[in-house]
């Protein structure tokens, strides 16, 4: 039961960019939103199925970042489409860059240079360091929010949920005694 609840939290999560993404479609235009915060989710979403793959009885990880993945792809599409040719080319350079040679490169390290269930421990921290950056990207945006004094651009319903799906992922990782998300839902509070 706690798996389901997980599901639907992170699946909320996940959908909880989608009133701006509505915005950015109707407009025609980015406003001044980034892509860094989607790319990152993105990245982090693929390093939990290529964890997930190698741990036994991980369902549930599997789903849930297939789905992100697809959410968060949709998202840069978008948000490619209409963004101004700097920002276009930024995001390009980004997804690159993270996608290509970072995802590429920490497969191939850990498939390299470790072995069995140390393969599993190496990738669960590598999970756990770039998942921080997930709660950390959207903290980009504070800068905007500062200057503007209008919080539409970090919206609260996303803090919200957040938090809340971390405390329901934090109990899963304890139930099934997954040290790697017990510990990544617990610093989303840090």
């Amino acid at each position: 039961m706690p798996g389901i609840n997980c599901s639907d939290l992170t699946g909320l999560n996940q959908r909880q960019c989608r009133p701006t993404f509505y915005r950015v479609y109707k407009r025609k235009s980015t406003e001044g939103f980034q892509s860094v915060p989607y790319v990152v989710a993105l990245f982090s979403a693929m390093l939990w199925i290529s964890y997930a793959f190698l741990k036994t009885d991980a369902c549930l990880l599997t789903t849930i970042n297939s789905v992100g993945c697809a959410i968060e792809t949709v998202y840069i599409v978008v948000y490619f489409v209409y963004a101004p040719k700097g920002a276009k080319i930024f995001t390009a350079k980004l997804v690159l860059l993270v996608m290509v040679a970072m995802f590429g490169l920490i497969l191939l390290l850990t498939l390299l240079l470790s072995e069995g269930a140390k393969r599993v421990e190496v990738l669960g921290w590598i999970c756990v360091s770039f998942s921080v950056s997930v709660f950390v990207a959207p903290l980009s945006v504070i800068r905007l929010v500062i200057r503007t004094k209008s919080v539409e651009f970090m919206p609260f319903s996303l803090s919200f949920f957040l938090t809340l799906s971390a405390v329901v992922w934090f109990a899963y990782g304890l139930l099934i005694r997954d040290l790697y998300v017990s510990v990544i839902s617990s610093n989303t509070y840090i």
